[in-house]
């Protein structure tokens, strides 16, 4: 028999999910078990699907969330691959925030594969935020490699110094190291969208090229 919060929870996000205009969750089902978060069916769009992830995250007392949403595209929104690729290639040259020479793009059956090398973690995201929004696509695999240019105490130093800036993040209660070039974030935090914010402060440092986050979230 689940707890009593884990039922709570589940309502709670079931009517964030219901709330977010971005979401039709008419075909979404929830399940929770110890503060995680399973969310099941399928929606429209790839786009949707990340957005029904972000609507569960900004929940209160989610610890983690398990995605098993499929992606099921209309009959009048399915594209050929090479229309899909063609766009997808617009799409990154578009972006002044991406360095679209660097990066190899490719498709089977609705899912775009990214690949190559830049120098930033977030023009890796970026890259695959953009395709996200792209119509007939049913997911996107990032293969994107991140190389770093700097040495690790240039990084922990600038991490540090960010996380004592931004307002959202209690910078006493995380721990940084680094190793090789990945940062590993650990200590703990009061909320799902902190450590979701420590993370992207982590890849907004430059030479970064990978971030394992530990962090774990105390319940309120």
């Amino acid at each position: 028999m689940r707890a009593a919060n884990d039922l709570d929870l589940q309502q709670r996000v079931i009517d964030e999910l219901a709330f977010d205009p971005s979401v039709d969750a008419a075909h979404i089902g929830v399940a929770v078990r110890d503060g995680v978060v399973t969310l099941s069916g399928h929606v429209r769009s790839v786009a949707e699907k990340f957005a029904a992830e972000r609507a569960a995250r900004r929940v209160k007392g989610v610890k983690a969330i398990a995605q098993d949403i499929a992606v099921r595209l209309p009959p009048d929104k399915k594209t050929d691959d090479d229309e899909i690729a063609e766009r997808a290639l617009k799409m990154l040259t578009w972006d002044v925030l991406v360095p679209s020479d660097a990066i190899a793009v490719s498709v089977e059956h609705g899912v775009i594969t990214l690949s190559g090398v830049v120098e930033w973690g977030y023009q890796r995201d970026e890259a695959e935020r953009d395709l996200r929004r792209l119509g007939g696509v049913k997911g996107v695999v990032n293969l994107i490699e991140v190389r770093p240019r700097v040495d690790a105490a240039d990084v922990q130093a600038r991490l540090r110094a960010a996380f004592e800036r931004n307002a959202d993040i209690e910078a006493e209660g995380i721990t940084v190291a680094v190793k090789e070039g990945r940062i590993v974030l650990g200590g703990k935090v009061k909320s799902w969208i902190e450590r979701e914010e420590a993370e992207r402060v982590a890849w907004s440092v430059p030479g970064v090229k990978a971030v394992e986050d530990h962090i774990a979230i105390t319940r309120p």
